[in-house]
């Protein structure tokens, strides 16, 4: 191995733990899958369980209090919740400018609370070199708001027969590669990759969807146990954890109403990730192509759990156009989209918009409970693929060394040897959260530092094996994660001395990180105006599972 190498960064939006092929799921992803086959993968790795909070900790190494991001990109007025990357913050780019890299983003940014002005917390101003992709959190994969290049808005080329968003950021990551090849070879580069495949909207092409028909008609119950068996049976996870109970609030298959519609549903999610899939394939062509592939490191994961965000049918143009920003009232051709969960209606084509639902989502997450926005297993577990010839001795190796997002850039400047800066262009740093998986590289990691999360109230602590976790206004709970992984068995009762002192621990890190009570979240939303999504309203938060 001569040189630095390069960092291919690849983070997925809203997939869960078991979707793609290599972690049990049925989606055919055999670039994800070469790359496990070649690399490693993680079996305890988590994210933080939301879209901004997860990108802002997995770009600087912090908690996502610590940068600013603290909910999502809404100001809310406190340090914590400004809705924008702060400089009391450093990102992956910005640190790899002292090693000699370039910096390259094509996807999806959602750190900045600025949705159509430049600001200090866009891209290019945040160490990025070239940027294409979209601000905003969601959208439209046909005709997406926010599509920007650089600094200026090019929605206008979405106009163009035959774009995909999907498509578009896989064509111009290639582009970004092989420019820097002809342009900057002497240089490394660090190439972000930030698909918002598979979020909402359901939309697809046809023959992606074609591919999946029938794949899903065994139903949600029958396939949860057919990934638990997969992943067991391939080492990923324990035989003795069992399957969560499905979702109460959602009907056994052969119950279930809709069907034809509701397979219409997963098929076009399972062909998003299809698609970047494919996507990912050409990128990591174009690296063998200009002889890059072997030194550079290659890092794949998902921002959150599944998502079990179900559209309403009686969203208003309003909402989602004016307010949000994440839709369009009319295709590109000019008929008017429907937005909402209409059984009527099947997903796939730019003028729907929809979601595949709790129940799927579920499948998703198999065989863990609860979703995106919790911190369960389900909400914060997420397949994380590593991959680098030049320097892992092991191909198809699984780790079960828990880490999670604060621990990639510490991971990526161990890598590239660069160093964490204290300062940078004159504002003092937060210090680095994470802590480098190299070792695991070539080894099981068997001690690491405690780890913290929150999100809008819901929280947890992992110390070794332990791991106390709290839903949202409900008690503490305590699981045994060696024997219990699924979440099954609160032990909390059994052990008050451990839960006292884990939370403890968890209350002087949310000190320590500026973490607001959710009372006062849902205070300073009132007060600010923030329009109130549906996937904020009480009818979603409405009780999952025990």
């Amino acid at each position: 191995m001569t040189g630095k190498p390069n960092i291919l960064l690849i983070l997925n939006d809203d997939m869960g733990y078991s979707d793609i092929g290599c972690y049990g799921g049925e989606v055919e992803t055999p670039n994800l899958d070469r790359l496990a086959a070649n690399g490693i993968r993680f079996s305890q790795f988590y994210n933080t369980a939301r879209c901004s909070p997860s990108r802002a900790s997995l770009l600087t190494g912090l908690h996502p209090h610590q940068t600013g991001i603290g909910v999502l990109t809404y100001n809310m007025g406190p340090e914590g919740y400004a809705g924008n990357l702060n400089r009391r913050c450093v990102t992956i780019a910005e640190a790899l400018k002292a090693s000699g890299y370039r910096s390259y983003l094509s996807g999806k940014w959602h750190v900045a609370g600025n949705l159509t002005q430049p600001t200090d917390s866009w891209p290019l101003q945040r160490g990025f070199d070239e940027f294409y992709g979209t601000i905003i959190g969601a959208g439209s994969f046909y005709d997406p708001n926010t599509l920007t290049r650089g600094n200026a808005n090019i929605e206008h080329e979405a106009k163009e027969p035959g774009f995909f968003y999907t498509d578009a950021i896989s064509d111009n990551a290639v582009e970004f590669i092989r420019r820097h090849q002809r342009e900057h070879a002497g240089k490394p580069f660090f190439q972000y990759v930030a698909y918002t495949a598979p979020h909402w909207p359901l939309h697809a092409h046809d023959e992606d969807i074609a591919k999946y028909k029938g794949r899903f008609d065994a139903g949600w119950d029958k396939l949860r146990e057919d990934r638990l068996e997969r992943l067991v049976k391939s080492g990923i996870l324990d035989q003795a954890w069992p399957l969560t109970d499905r979702d109460p609030t959602q009907p056994a298959w052969t119950q279930a109403q809709h069907k034809e519609w509701l397979l219409r549903c997963m098929e076009v999610y399972a062909a998003q990730i299809d698609r970047m899939d494919q996507g990912i394939g050409r990128i990591l062509r174009s690296l063998e192509e200009t002889g890059q592939l072997e030194n550079t490191l290659v890092i794949f994961l998902s921002d959150n759990g599944a998502c079990a965000e179900d559209i309403p049918d009686n969203l208003t143009v309003d909402e989602l156009v004016d307010k949000l920003m994440i839709a369009k009232e009319r295709t590109r051709a000019g008929e008017p989209v429907h937005f909402g969960n209409d059984p009527s209606l099947m997903p796939g084509p730019e003028n729907t918009y929809q979601s595949y639902g709790r129940a799927w989502a579920n499948l998703s997450n198999s065989p863990f409970r609860l979703y995106k926005h919790w911190i369960h297993e389900g909400g914060i577990s997420t397949p994380l693929i590593m991959h680098w010839p030049a320097a892992m001795g092991q191909r198809n190796a699984i780790r079960h060394t828990p880490g999670y997002l604060p621990d990639i850039m510490a991971t990526v400047l161990d890598v590239t040897g660069t160093p964490y800066p204290q300062e940078w262009q004159g504002h003092k740093i937060e210090p680095l959260e994470g802590h480098s998986l190299l070792p695991a590289f070539n080894r099981e990691l068997t001690t690491r530092p405690p780890m913290f999360w929150e999100h809008e109230g819901n929280a947890a602590v992992r110390i070794g094996k332990w791991k106390l976790v709290r839903k949202f206004p409900d008690p503490w709970e305590l699981y045994d994660m060696e024997l219990d992984r699924t979440e099954l068995n609160d032990v909390a009762a059994q052990h008050p001395d451990r839960v006292k002192d884990m939370l403890a621990q968890y209350e002087a890190w949310a000190r320590r990180c500026g973490v607001i009570p959710k009372e006062r979240i849902d205070q300073l939303l009132r007060d600010q105006k923030v329009p109130t999504a549906f996937w904020e309203r009480d009818d979603f938060r409405a009780p999952y599972l025990p």
